[in-house]
């Protein structure tokens, strides 16, 4: 099975160096009830609207959202567009921007009006500049991206062609990148691949691939017949064609051909899903993923984000869960690493109405008194929360020797039980902090604890909760356990 945590521990430390053109992505929602009697077109009456960072922006949010640091270079204007997108990526704290201005060209925006109900892109509205950037900035742009270089791992181009990567600017970064031994990933919008010559690896969509090669390219084998003759003139080392619900085939410089088909998933909206891709490639690769597992890696993120309204960013969370097997993910998926992540099923729960309970331990051998508090906890309630004491915590609180099992076992083991919805790990001494934030409508404990013991019992019932207590089973303690197990008495 593949290690997830242990290649995202890797990923995580990774340090990917992305350009490009930025944009401004805005999406206006409404309702589509009536044609327009001016002219035959759908009248929209928007409800609300969203903005998000677009273009190789979105690259870099998805870079960052996977774990791994991003410094971003892109280009802006002087309006209300920049403003916008440079407070947004203020607020990412691990992408470093270093944004260029040229005042003669406006930050190039999008819009698109969207009808909730049908789920369509009704009209897409662009507000953009698309000749390269004039002499003195494509100058200021290469001063500002070669000194970057060595404090990457990797190096991205997300050519949007908006007029970031000229063909000066482009030959710069990979001639720099390939000097001191850094791969190169390129989404190319030009369709002269000989631009791109030196790349590590090109990422055209299906439509791309076929404009640059004047070929159909309309099955795997008629991509893999071409891709020999693109990376001989673009000098790559290999090439890789996305075809959107027909997968993505790799085509290696060796000969090899990997074909990698979609998940089947219900799409939303597809935007930005080749960014997401770009960024997976990147830190996947970067992180020491061969060719072929960073495209599934890829795949499964491009899954998670066109499943998703709007521009999308995928977290190790959502790729977890798409990648690894259904049965490893009945427990796998109810631990819970990150409070955000916490949090995000904590309001999915609530709009949904449902009664949350909560419970706390150590769990160091999960024995029957244990299933007997759980079961009756989870009878109280509709989702139940475990908070589990860290391995920090377990020592203070049980004294050396203590915990016999690791916080990642036990809350695996715990995670197992179809009584548990959720396990929290804690490194402080008491749950406090965790009731402070899930909120319980019901808070379980043993019956060896009176209700005043109950560590967060007036926080709860100040809001209107309650506390239960459930009738603990005798004869099984954990420390009896281990006692008898290390040839002591019980």
């Amino acid at each position: 099975m593949f290690d997830f945590e242990s290649f995202h521990r890797t990923m995580v430390g990774q340090t990917v160096l992305c350009v490009g053109d930025l944009m401004l992505d805005e999406f206006v929602y409404g309702e589509v009830s009536r044609i327009s009697p001016e002219a035959p077109a759908p009248v929209i009456a928007a409800r609300r609207s969203e903005t998000n960072i677009g273009g190789a922006g979105n690259v870099a949010r998805n870079i960052a959202s996977l774990g791994a640091k991003c410094i971003f270079v892109g280009l802006i204007g002087e309006d209300a567009a920049a403003a916008e997108l440079k407070a947004a990526l203020a607020r990412e704290p691990l992408i470093e921007s270093i944004l260029v201005t040229d005042s003669a060209r406006p930050t190039t925006r999008k819009v698109r009006f969207v009808s909730e109900h049908f789920r369509t892109h009704m009209l897409r509205a662009d507000w953009e500049m698309t000749h390269p950037a004039a002499a003195e900035v494509e100058q200021q742009l290469i001063d500002t991206i070669l000194p970057l270089i060595p404090r990457s791992d990797i190096v991205l181009l997300s050519d949007y062609a908006k007029g970031v990567l000229t063909a000066r600017v482009i030959r710069n970064v990979i001639d720099t990148a390939r000097k001191l031994g850094k791969a190169v990933i390129v989404d190319p919008k030009s369709a002269n691949f000989a631009i791109y010559r030196g790349a590590t690896l090109l990422t055209p969509n299906r439509k791309e691939f076929a404009e640059a090669t004047r070929s159909r390219a309309d099955s795997n084998e008629s991509i893999a017949a071409v891709a020999p003759d693109v990376m001989q003139l673009a000098d790559c080392e290999a090439i890789l064609v996305t075809q959107s619900e027909r997968g993505m085939t790799l085509v290696l410089r060796s000969g090899e051909t990997v074909h990698v088909p979609a998940f089947p998933v219900k799409v939303r909206d597809v935007s930005g899903a080749g960014d997401t891709v770009a960024a997976a490639l990147a830190v996947a690769h970067g992180a020491g993923a061969s060719w072929e597992d960073a495209i599934r890696l890829a795949s499964a993120a491009a899954a998670v984000a066109v499943g998703k309204k709007g521009t999308a960013s995928v977290t190790p969370a959502e790729l977890r869960r798409q990648i690894l097997p259904h049965a490893f993910l009945a427990a796998e998926e109810k631990i819970v690493a990150h409070d955000d992540e916490l949090e995000a099923r904590l309001n999915d729960w609530r709009k949904q109405d449902l009664r949350i309970g909560f419970t706390n331990g150590c769990f160091d051998i999960l024995h029957p008194g244990h299933v007997k508090v759980l079961t009756a906890a989870r009878a109280a309630c509709d989702r139940l929360i475990v908070g589990l004491n860290g391995d920090a915590s377990v020592k203070r609180l049980k004294g050396e020797g203590r915990p016999v099992q690791s916080e990642r076992a036990r809350a695996e083991v715990l995670a197992a039980l179809e009584a548990v919805d959720l396990v929290a790990i804690f490194d402080e001494d008491t749950p406090l902090k965790l009731i402070e934030q899930i909120k319980p409508s019901v808070l379980v404990k043993g019956g060896d604890y009176t209700r005043e013991q109950v560590v967060g019992h007036d926080i709860v019932e100040a809001y209107g909760g309650e506390v239960f207590l459930v009738e603990v089973l005798a004869g099984f303690s954990t420390t009896s356990l281990v006692d008898r197990a290390r040839g002591g008495k019980a």
